[in-house]
């Protein structure tokens, strides 16, 4: 473990969930390798009621902006040392996502990562099993949220099968219990429509097999809460209780008319019949007895992997290194490029004002560079950008992704302008200026192992590069001296000057 995190008793995390139904925080302080909250907080947003058309509502973004607002107060002061905000199914299927994450991040003061599905449930997994004894036994953890339900099965704290399906309380109270209504018929159509998300991953699942699950999220242990207050069961969750509460709750005919019930909650009585549905489907199709419930969550997964990273126990490296030995990468030309890009960003990050997150974006961008030659030779940096973008990438969020896999297809050839438009500002700056790295850094993945690494010196003046070589370098490396004159034209039309002398 990293010394100077092992003596950093007072260092501090803050974890930010912006969930379909509900918005968390934790604000926690690293101890011995474990994580101690001192500050929890959680509001019930429902970002994901009444979407129409994949579109979130104005109320449920004036919602979400206001209950920030207060979260931030607290960052504000109790000034952790590391903070990381996380978007979920939510923000992952709304067209009009970014009306909400531009003032939202503005208001938190960070940024927002909207993580994939399966990233979500690898998280949730983290989350519960630091809250497990720590066995080997294989365990199924299953997450209900307000727009989809994660379900992971793992050991320790290591996840095997992940799968988000999209089926969460909040959009299935909207599609099949319209207006609080509830009748037989509403939570048949639920039940069935829950079915049919789960046959896809029954098999496998099955297959895989597990020695316990565990349910996590407000909905499951609402309903756990709801199974002992009525004496239906006397531990966790079960089938036969799962059953004799549904009956109780169906004799009702709108949610306002359910009865009074110990451990249901004013905030969940909205979801508590849909949370029933899906978790029955749950249990019929996997053929589960019983389950309990663990506090563990999805931030308390964010926090774990976090603290992951600062003792450099980053999963994002492994991610990387399985899927340059799946396509076979070239691993020297892998490592030149990755020297080269490094080496250049040390030079310029100064007057460039570019961070330690840049240089982790242009070193994975490096890596990956030639993961599209998997594919093929032709146009493989188009192909590197569809593999990056749209593979799941256990600890990266798609944000990430999409800047990943916009640096390797942006390192050869012509500038994909059109790419660029989605963004502006300080941040398309960046992003051209971390892109004009990588494509320098490409052209010298033929020198190191002939002539070892090239001497040269590097100077930046806002748009304007400057190489300065040794005198004869340039006459003994035909190949990149004539790659740098083509490399001036394609900077040219973006903006930037490339100029090289020898000295």
């Amino acid at each position: 473990m990293d010394n100077a995190l092992s003596n950093d008793h007072g260092r501090t995390l803050a974890a930010v969930d912006l969930g379909s139904n509900s918005f968390h925080m934790i604000v926690a302080r690293v101890n011995h390798n474990e994580i101690r909250p001192i500050e929890q907080f959680s509001e019930r947003v429902q970002l994901a009621a009444e979407m129409y058309k994949h579109r979130l509502s104005l109320d449920a973004m004036a919602r979400g902006l206001s209950c920030l607002s207060r979260f931030r107060q607290v960052l504000d002061t109790l000034n952790p040392d590391q903070v990381r905000v996380v978007g979920t199914n939510a923000l992952r299927a709304a067209k009009n996502a970014d009306e909400f994450i531009r003032p939202a991040e503005m208001l938190i003061g960070y940024p927002i990562e909207v993580i994939s599905g399966r990233e979500e449930a690898r998280l949730v997994y983290l989350g519960v099993a630091h809250t497990l004894a720590d066995d080997d036994d294989a365990r199924l953890v299953v997450d209900i949220g307000g727009g989809s339900t994660e379900l992971v099965i793992g050991q320790r704290f290591e996840s095997r099968l992940r799968e988000s399906l999209h089926m969460g309380c909040v959009t299935y109270r909207d599609r099949f219990f319209k207006g609080g209504k509830i009748s037989q018929k509403c939570y048949e159509k639920a039940y069935g429509a829950a079915c049919q998300e789960l046959l896809a991953i029954r098999k496998p699942f099955k297959k895989y097999g597990w020695e316990n699950a565990v349910g996590s999220s407000g909905t499951m242990r609402t309903v756990e809460q709801v199974l002992l207050g009525q004496g239906l069961s006397r531990e966790g969750m079960t089938a036969t209780g799962l059953s004799k509460l549904r009956k109780m709750l169906l004799k009702s005919s709108h949610v306002d008319e359910l009865p009074e019930l110990e451990g249901l909650s004013d905030r969940r009585r909205h979801v508590i019949v849909p949370g029933i549905a899906i978790i029955s489907a749950i249990f019929d199709t996997l053929g589960i007895d019983s389950m309990q419930t663990s506090s563990g969550a999805l931030r308390e997964g964010v926090a774990y992997d976090m603290l992951g990273r600062l003792e450099h126990e980053d999963v994002r490296e492994r991610t990387v290194l399985a899927l340059m030995q799946r396509s076979e990468v070239d691993q020297q030309n892998a490592e030149q490029v990755e020297e080269m890009a490094l080496l250049l960003f040390d030079a310029v990050s100064k007057a460039w004002c570019l961070g330690d997150a840049d240089r982790g974006l242009l070193r994975w961008a490096a890596k990956l560079h030639e993961v599209g030659l998997s594919i093929a030779h032709s146009q493989f940096h188009k192909h590197g950008q569809y593999l990056i973008t749209h593979s799941d990438l256990p600890g990266f969020s798609k944000k990430e992704q999409r800047i990943i896999g916009l640096l390797v297809r942006s390192h050869r050839q012509k500038f994909p302008v059109a790419d660029f438009d989605q963004y502006q500002g300080r941040q398309l700056v960046r992003l051209q200026q971390l892109c004009v790295l990588m494509r320098l850094a490409s052209l010298f993945k033929y020198v190191a192992s002939v002539d070892g690494a090239p001497v040269f010196t590097t100077q930046v003046e806002d748009s304007k590069i400057t190489l300065f070589f040794t005198g004869g370098w340039l006459a003994r490396n035909p190949l990149t001296s004539a790659a740098l004159v083509s490399e001036q034209q394609y900077l040219k039309k973006i903006g930037f000057k490339l100029q090289f002398y020898e000295r």
